[in-house]
């Protein structure tokens, strides 16, 4: 086969594959919110379907939680085996009322640098993601009537509501998922235009701590001050995670384990990453925030974080209503690097809650997963060749990024299966990608698909014909 022919494969079938990805888009697989696990499956289904008719051997595989879909196509014999991650879960919805359209309804429109965007939820994550490897899967089928290598897919239904049961389907199913490396689409590019692959992803711990201080809500007027009031109790605890002076986090052992990134590493990341300024000026922000002496993208590619991810308690409708209430809930999350130890960040959380509660007050805990960061080696033997092929789509070198954000999965396949990764992504920074009106470029879309043709070819070695 030639890679030319399957590229005119993916050229041509645009239409039709842009039809299939409104389709997936337009099932609302909310895997957080039990009542889209109807949704959830509907998905799986609708993907075991696409792969049969790419020529997969696929199937729903059932877990305690939203299903898995596995499927598999034999290539030539002694070509590489390679195992595709992605999921068809999506993030909730609100608030509806800022979007634009109907969240699952995708609408094409012309986005403010002349590309066309498709918005809906899930278009970039990850559910565009995944289809740009399927479809070149299509094409490379279409043009030749094979696979240059083997594949086995695997997309989850849990990625965006914890993935609990991802680990344990793993380790049951290893010799069925073992392959020579994973092929992950759930990151981005440097920037438009600029194909990368990320080297780098951060860790995560959640927790959602609740503050109980009176057994009911009182009326403020006669108990203010006379009462605990949570919230003002959590907010104190809260204030006390970072040194104002310096930014950094206050949790005792916290830094164990983040390594010093060479200063060689850093000049680079600023000849090729964005000022602070500019990587900041879509959000409306131009200080970068965190720790002192680290740029804005430093802090999110190789410096550990500590969020305030939502609080609340006490009236919170319209109106007022002077309330002294019982309870007080904050969702506190930890992006983590290096080396260091999830379950030790989260013992060392709750020890800070509990050491400053008053005595008459109580803490209750909700983790809300848990997982270490990870490096990818620049000596992977497939790393060179998929930049390679990203460079030739793209006419422009590929670059080794980090990322601030956790897909535990990395971490997860090398546990289970000892596998290294490839995270190959098309996002942009301005996807919006958990926020309303999320999307996902057109070119990103296509030109997605003929960067997996060409990389796939690309890894079995193979001088492009």
């Amino acid at each position: 086969m030639t890679v030319q022919t399957a590229l005119e494969q993916a050229d041509a079938g645009l239409d039709a594959s842009l039809n299939r990805l409104f389709d997936l888009l337009r099932i609302p697989s909310i895997s957080t919110q039990p009542e889209h696990a109807a949704d959830c499956r509907k998905a799986a289904e609708w993907l075991v379907s696409t792969l049969k008719d790419i020529g997969f051997d696929a199937s729903v595989r059932e877990t305690p939680g939203h299903p898995m879909v596995v499927g598999h196509a034999a290539g030539p014999e002694g070509a590489p085996h390679v195992l595709f991650y992605g999921h068809y879960d999506v993030q909730p919805v609100d608030p509806v009322s800022l979007w634009h359209s109907a969240p699952f309804e995708p609408v094409m429109v012309k986005g403010p640098t002349g590309d066309m965007e498709i918005t809906a939820r899930g278009a970039a994550d990850d559910k565009g993601q995944v289809m740009t490897f399927l479809e070149a899967c299509r094409a490379l089928r279409a043009a030749d009537g094979a696979l240059p290598l083997s594949i086995t897919v695997l997309i989850e239904g849990e990625e965006e509501s914890g993935g609990v049961n991802l680990m344990p389907f793993l380790q049951a199913n290893r010799d069925e998922l073992k392959a020579d490396v994973a092929l992950i689409c759930d990151t981005g590019m440097l920037a438009r235009g600029m194909p990368a692959i990320t080297t780098m992803l951060r860790g995560m711990v959640g927790e959602e701590v609740t503050v109980t201080a009176a057994n009911r809500d009182l009326h403020s007027g006669m108990y203010g001050n006379a009462a605990r009031n949570p919230i003002q109790v959590l907010c104190d605890i809260l204030s006390d995670l970072r040194d104002g002076a310096t930014g950094r986090v206050t949790l005792p052992g916290f830094y164990d384990g983040v390594p010093v990134i060479p200063e060689e590493t850093r000049a680079l990341w600023r000849k090729i990453g964005p000022t602070d300024e500019e990587g900041l000026a879509p959000v409306g922000l131009s200080l970068p925030a965190g720790e002192i002496g680290y740029s804005a993208l430093e802090q999110t590619w190789c410096r550990p974080s500590c969020e305030i991810n939502g609080i609340s308690g006490g009236y919170e409708d319209k109106g007022f209503k002077t309330v002294l209430p019982s309870k007080a809930m904050a969702k506190v999350s930890f992006r983590l690097v290096g080396d260091q130890n999830p379950e030790k960040i989260r013992a060392a959380f709750r020890a800070h809650v509990q050491a400053r509660l008053p005595a008459d007050c109580t803490a209750d805990f909700v983790a809300h997963g848990g997982s270490k960061a990870s490096i990818v080696s620049d000596t992977m033997p497939f790393l060179p060749p998929a930049l390679k092929a990203l460079e030739a789509e793209w006419q422009h070198p590929a670059a080794v990024i980090g990322c601030g954000g956790s897909i535990p999965v990395v971490t997860e396949v090398q546990d289970a299966l000892g596998m290294d990764s490839l995270l190959i992504g098309f996002g942009l920074e301005d996807d919006r990608v958990h926020s309303p009106n999320e999307k996902y470029d057109l070119t990103c879309f296509h030109k997605g698909i003929r960067s997996w043709i060409r990389v796939l070819y690309a890894l079995t070695g193979q001088a492009p014909q």
